[in-house]
């Protein structure tokens, strides 16, 4: 068992306490952050006259050789380190010796695992943001091609008014929006360099932190060594965005999902993101749009996992702290699947416009539109609800639209109406009025693509 702190110990740990203990089954994940971490370290005690330069070479050929191995498969990570920095150590110091036992001058293992942490965050934040763009892309395309797509508005799964499919897309284009902009306010919060905060209290060694930090691409240093190892915030933040992103994706697949039932049928989901029934021939299941759903709470759990074992850690470091990988690991590879599937379904996405439009004009989504009639005529508004409850309950009682009423038919309800109450409530008219940005009308809605597609230009 290789480990980096026997001298104390008179007796070999226990191997079921081992094993307990060991984080290498997880830990490896971040085996190139490691090394990353060690070079810059190593180059700022070269700096620093802490190591001679051929000492630093040395150090740094070994551990690009490490690097390099591993990843062409003739170096295995294997269970017989501890976690991944005794295996880097371990294999550094038989491949040049003594002045690998240096490598491990001016820091500590908690100091090494929060900038490990760190590092792999800070990388996977740029890489889920990068598949939203992908997505938002996505979204944006649909937007575009569908400006004039007529389809029912809901509230509480109500038909409610008319609006366009860009509009709602439109929706979830803001929400991964935001998503975006969280994270990039992670990725600036994160981006303070721990390394050099020794197990807590620093190290008598003159470092220049600000240089390793400058090294790593870091805005600058953390300020409080007991916050730099004890830190964990940027990892509940990074998990709690996740769950957003999940609830969000999971909102817009609830909606591909009704809308690919069959009483629904706006949309034809891809046989590619489809799946059959065993026994029933003529099933083609949304089970992608189902699995992004289910995964969601997979996600909000590590958030509530990890909340609750920082919710009592004095401070500094607590093994306790080991806990934040595998929750961690677990729900960006979550989210990265869950991203990635979930565009490459919408882009194939077949939207059946003229079902959508037909279920616009039969759910009295104009209603309201007839009702700024009345009032635009004289009617108070409270009179023309009223009104307008009873031309509904008649057009339910004859099964028509509003606007295959006859005028005769308009008239026995009030007399107000007149033939260009057909005009007044149609589909286009009723969307291509609502002008102010933010709304489904036209010109509206192109304002907005222009902002959209700037945003995304810069972004």
């Amino acid at each position: 068992m290789a480990q980096l702190w026997g001298g104390r110990f008179t007796k070999e740990t226990d191997k079921l306490v081992y094993n307990f203990n060991a984080s290498i089954s997880f830990d490896q994940k971040f085996f190139r952050q490691d090394v990353e971490g060690s070079m810059a370290h190593v180059k700022m005690l070269a700096k620093q006259e802490i190591l001679t330069e051929d000492e630093k070479n040395q150090i740094l050929s070994g551990l690009e050789g490490i690097l390099s191995d591993v990843e062409n498969g003739t170096l295995e990570i294997t269970d017989e380190y501890e976690d991944i920095h005794s295996f880097v150590e371990a294999n550094l110091i038989d491949r040049i010796g003594d002045a690998g036992k240096k490598l491990h001058t001016g820091r500590s293992r908690n100091d090494q695992v929060a900038l490990d942490m760190k590092l792999y965050t800070r990388y996977e934040v740029v890489e889920i943001n990068s598949l939203l763009k992908e997505l938002l892309e996505s979204i944006l395309h649909i937007m575009e091609e569908n400006i004039e797509t007529y389809m029912p508005g809901f509230t509480h799964l109500q038909k409610a008014q008319p609006i366009t499919l860009a509009h709602h897309m439109g929706a979830y284009f803001e929400m991964f929006k935001r998503d975006r902009q969280r994270l990039d306010d992670i990725y600036a919060r994160m981006n303070y360099c721990p390394l050099g905060s020794g197990a807590l209290a620093g190290t008598t060694y003159p470092l220049d932190r600000d240089y390793t930090a400058q090294l790593l691409d870091f805005s600058g240093p953390t300020l409080n060594s007991m916050d730099a190892v004890a830190d964990r915030d940027y990892v509940i933040e990074l998990l709690s965005a996740l769950s957003t992103i999940m609830m969000h994706l999971s909102r817009f697949s609830e909606e591909i999902i009704i809308w690919n039932c069959n009483e629904y049928h706006f949309v034809e989901i891809d046989d590619a993101y489809s799946t059959g029934s065993s026994i029933m021939p003529q099933k083609k299941n949304p089970d992608i749009a189902e699995l992004v759903r289910g995964k969601t709470g997979r996600v909000y759990g590590a958030l509530v996992s990890i909340l609750t074992t920082m919710k009592g850690l004095p401070l500094a470091y607590n093994k306790d702290m080991q806990e934040d990988k595998e929750l961690t690991f677990d729900a960006i590879d979550t989210v990265k699947g869950c991203v990635a599937l979930f565009t490459g379904m919408l882009n194939t996405l077949k939207f059946n416009k003229e079902v959508m439009k037909t279920s616009a004009m039969k759910g009295f989504t104009n209603a309201t539109d007839a009702a700024d009639y009345l009032v635009n005529h004289g009617v108070p508004f409270r009179d023309a609800h009223g009104i307008i409850g009873k031309l509904v309950l008649y057009c339910i009682e004859k099964d028509k639209a509003i606007d295959e009423l006859s005028l005769e038919e308009l008239k026995a309800i009030s007399p107000v109406f007149e033939q260009e109450l057909f005009e007044a409530v149609s589909l286009e008219t009723c969307v291509n009025k609502r002008t102010t940005i933010g709304a489904p009308g036209p010109d509206a809605m192109r304002e907005v693509l222009r902002i959209q597609k700037e945003y995304l230009s810069l972004k």
